[in-house]
């Protein structure tokens, strides 16, 4: 079950109050959280309004080493009301994930490539990232992605057909 129950201060696609809420907990430099990725997309086109997606922080940095630098980014763009640009400009661009890509992302956002790096530097967002980090861990995530459907832990495979299926039996 999901232990950290879902609140306006997550970062959420659609309504909270959807019938269906899912749950990522993910990590941008994961290639199975990448791939994931655009199954979500398509799972989001197909149940629309009906479907709510919450993204969370976890990066498993002992074998992803640039994967908290871009949670720190994307809580940084967060900051400035950019979050979903900023994790879908990194799951876009994550074979070539690395500091000088997260500066680039920043600026292709407007956002100051300095005002960043300072970030990084004071680690402005590492609690965000380490809250929604020590949340999964209280909740069972040992990997990524992990996906929660209405608070309980989807065990199944995350491919389109897999995710569809839950999500309908949870309709």
């Amino acid at each position: 079950m999901l232990r950290i129950p879902v609140s306006d201060a997550d970062h959420v696609q659609g309504n909270l109050n959807s019938a269906v809420v899912l749950v990522e907990y993910g990590d941008y430099q994961c290639p199975h959280c990448g791939h994931a990725y655009s199954i979500v997309k398509q799972v989001q086109q197909q149940f629309g309004d009906q479907l709510a997606f919450v993204f969370r922080n976890f990066p498993l940095a002992e074998i992803h080493p640039n994967a908290e630098a871009a949670a720190e980014t994307a809580e940084f763009a967060a900051s400035k009301g950019l979050f979903w640009e900023m994790h879908d400009a990194i799951y876009e661009n994550q074979e070539s994930l690395s500091v000088e890509t997260l500066m680039r992302l920043a600026q292709q956002l407007t956002l100051s490539p300095l005002s960043l790096e300072d970030a990084w530097v004071k680690r402005a967002y590492l609690e965000r990232v380490r809250e929604d980090f020590s949340g999964g861990v209280r909740s069972g995530v040992n990997g990524t992605p992990t996906f929660f459907i209405n608070g309980r832990r989807h065990e199944g495979a995350f491919e389109l057909e897999d995710l569809v299926a839950a999500v309908d039996a949870a309709l």
